[in-house]
């Protein structure tokens, strides 16, 4: 009865008023920039700016902010804050010249694989040291590579010139470069779970950088519980991870670590190696973790690279067919290419990092953190601020590129057709965190590239029309489209 009477003489109205006032005071306290902290877009309260963002060109939004906050802004993702960066100059002050201040990544709860300090160096050493030892930039990873372009070149061979979808075979052909490095063997593109798993992994890459994992970033504590999905994301991990693991207990059956086979191996050795040294993190669950982040890392990103190839050789035919004449020069019809005829390859070379350019996989780029207080391009960043270089803006940079929107393998030609290295070339990143497979990216995409357009000609299905645009996740890939290959 007492309850019932002080329930009674409460206005509703005015306890809901009070109660949204006081979320309303409590969010601004919260969430008050320091002083010169970078500017950026009015947020809405508790949800930030998280329903501002172009979910479907996110790279393209947060790039023409720029042209009203200036190169380093700020922008709120519920409770997060995160600077923004963009513009060649800002993104190599942040990632180059500010390395060691910004090499960290922020926690997340979508970030399986993230990892920092002493953990993260170590492991970074090994999986380099260990890549290089099983041929990485070296002679006999180019042969196992032009051995692949064999069995992909038959694949293509069996279409008999009728349209196909290249997606999953170039996303095998790169999956069994980096398999041979990790298990030490192939996978048959006739291998169904192969191509289950696959097809598991295009779609993790895609809802990793979708609008319902931003959702999940910034509202963790709710959107665990609620259905979409992003919940996929981690069941599609579970699965890829069973994966590794059975690769794992078949290495551990006929292990002899004084001689290990494959990156897989040394791991194993390692753990032994270093028992009494957990902070090392050479450990079973993690050695899934790392082997599961190389795959994922050396087969999308280099097949997306090689679709985008494709498309815009496909669209501009007159390019495919001075690459063709550049092959048909330095290399002939007989023999397959080696790294040794890039060197003689301008053109090529060139046409590539166009593509590279113009493709723009990974737009965003992956977050970081500072490890302690700086200043950005005159504003103060405080220790622990989430900062996103966008690599966007310095793909498409007009101070760097002179026709930035156009493809165009000038960019990278001097006046007499050599080819020129342009720093603001990232696709790779740059820094302390730059991408591991950045030297074996390179050796597949030449090798590949021009072993197809050696042996076949790629032109549009009659009466389709080839779009340009892409869909973003992670990597922003072609949309889907099916071509033709004509022997030469």
């Amino acid at each position: 009865m007492l309850l019932y009477s002080l329930l009674e003489g409460v206005d509703i109205r005015g306890f809901l008023i009070f109660f949204v006032a006081f979320l309303l005071i409590t969010d601004f306290l919260k969430n008050r920039n320091p002083p010169n902290f970078p500017p950026g877009p009015w947020a809405l309260p508790i949800v930030g700016n998280v329903f501002h963002i172009d979910s479907k060109q996110p790279h393209i939004y947060l790039t023409k902010l720029a042209e009203v906050y200036g190169n380093v802004f700020s922008f709120r993702l519920g409770r997060d804050k995160i600077v923004l960066v963009t513009g060649y100059k800002m993104v190599k002050e942040a990632l180059v010249t500010q390395a060691e201040t910004f090499v960290d990544r922020p926690p997340s709860p979508m970030g399986i694989f993230l990892s920092n300090g002493y953990k993260w160096r170590r492991q970074r050493r090994f999986a380099l040291t260990t890549l290089r030892n099983f041929g990485l930039g070296k002679k006999s990873l180019e042969s196992v590579i032009c051995e692949e372009s064999r069995f992909l070149h038959e694949e293509i061979e069996r279409k008999e010139g009728n349209p196909f979808d290249p997606q999953w075979l170039l996303n095998n052909s790169t999956a069994n470069i980096i398999c041979f490095m990790i298990f030490g063997h192939r996978f048959d593109y006739s291998d169904h779970n192969f191509q289950k798993l696959l097809r598991l992994l295009s779609e993790t890459i895609q809802l990793d950088g979708s609008i319902w994992a931003q959702l999940y970033e910034a509202f963790p504590a709710i959107m665990k519980f609620l259905p979409g999905p992003h919940n996929e994301v981690f069941s599609h991990y579970k699965e890829l991870s069973g994966f590794v693991r059975e690769e794992m207990e078949k290495h551990k059956e006929d292990l002899d670590p004084s001689a290990p086979r494959d990156y897989m191996d040394s791991f194993l050795a390692e753990i032994k190696e270093n028992a009494q040294n957990p902070e090392a993190g050479f450990e079973e669950p993690n050695l899934i973790l790392c082997a599961l982040d190389l795959f994922l890392a050396g087969t999308e990103t280099t097949s997306t690279t090689l679709r985008w190839a494709l498309l815009y050789m496909m669209k501009y035919p007159e390019i495919q067919e001075k690459v063709q004449a550049e092959i048909d020069r330095a290399i002939g019809q007989s023999r397959q290419p080696t790294m040794a005829d890039r060197a003689n390859m301008p053109y090529t070379d060139a046409v590539i990092h166009e593509v590279q350019r113009m493709g723009n996989i990974v737009p965003l780029n992956g977050l970081r953190m500072s490890n302690k207080d700086t200043t950005l391009g005159g504003y103060f960043i405080p220790k622990g601020t989430a900062v996103l270089t966008i690599l966007t803006s310095v793909m498409y940079d007009k101070s760097v590129w002179e026709t930035p929107d156009t493809f165009n393998p000038g960019h990278f030609l001097d006046s007499e057709g050599n080819f020129v290295r342009k720093d603001a070339f990232l696709p790779f990143s740059a820094g302390k965190r730059v991408c591991l497979g950045e030297q074996l990216a390179r050796m597949e995409l030449f090798l590949f590239f021009v072993s197809m357009f050696q042996k076949f000609t790629f032109s549009p299905v009659q009466g389709a029309e080839l779009s340009l645009e892409g869909q973003i996740g992670t990597t922003l890939t072609p949309l889907p489209y099916k071509m033709c290959a004509t022997p030469r």
